[in-house]
């Protein structure tokens, strides 16, 4: 487990001293605080995307079945690459995961016979703990009625432009708090960045 001292060099250096606060105060209590602290409604009208938002009604797809079919999702990319705000020589694309149910995917865990009862509700309780790396536990809150998780290796992407900006308000279902936002990066970071234990790759 990372050190509280360690976490102190990682903290947005942007934030005011309250929020710094506030921030180090629930990293310190992780993951006993994993609950609607996780989300702000500070955001909640402002004309943009902001990496981990919920959206509603994103077009998935998981390929190699071609059925495209609408989800909700979280926001992988990060906010300032996909700002319409910021003039590029290229299109840019917003890149995203749906969002699942927890209590299903566990019935489905057990209805399939992948795990007995017992097994399902050690894994689900690994999962709340945000101990599995390519999995990122949402809590109820915000406009999330249900315990949810993402499955970081489903990310799907669509043009920019496909998503209305002036009318997303109406289709976030919520915006990560500072420390719902320093939580999600770290999972992205531990999922899309860990190194390989024992794989040299040394120039020959």
């Amino acid at each position: 487990m990372i050190s509280i001292d360690e976490i102190k060099k990682y903290l947005p250096q942007y934030l005011s001293p309250q929020s710094e606060k506030q921030l180090f105060e629930e990293l310190s209590s992780f993951p006993e605080n994993i609950d609607k602290r996780f989300y702000t409604n500070v955001l909640k009208d402002e004309k943009a995307l902001f990496q981990g938002d919920g959206i509603e009604g994103l077009l998935v797809i998981n390929l190699p079945d071609t059925i495209v079919s609408n989800a909700p999702c979280i926001i992988i990319s990060n906010t300032c690459d996909i700002s319409l705000q910021n003039k590029r020589a290229f299109p840019s694309a917003v890149c995203y995961a749906p969002i699942f149910n927890l209590d299903k995917y566990r019935e489905g865990l057990i209805k399939n016979k992948i795990k007995n009862e017992e097994s399902a509700n050690e894994h689900i309780k690994a999962i709340k703990m945000q101990r599995i790396t390519q999995i990122f536990y949402l809590p109820i809150g915000a406009g999330l009625k249900n315990e949810s998780l993402i499955f970081l290796d489903r990310v799907n992407n669509c043009n920019n432009k496909a998503i209305d900006i002036e009318d997303i308000a109406k289709k976030k279902m919520f915006t990560l708090s500072n420390y719902g936002a320093w939580l999600f990066l770290l999972k992205i970071s531990i999922h899309f960045t860990r190194i390989a234990d024992g794989v040299d790759r040394f120039f020959n």
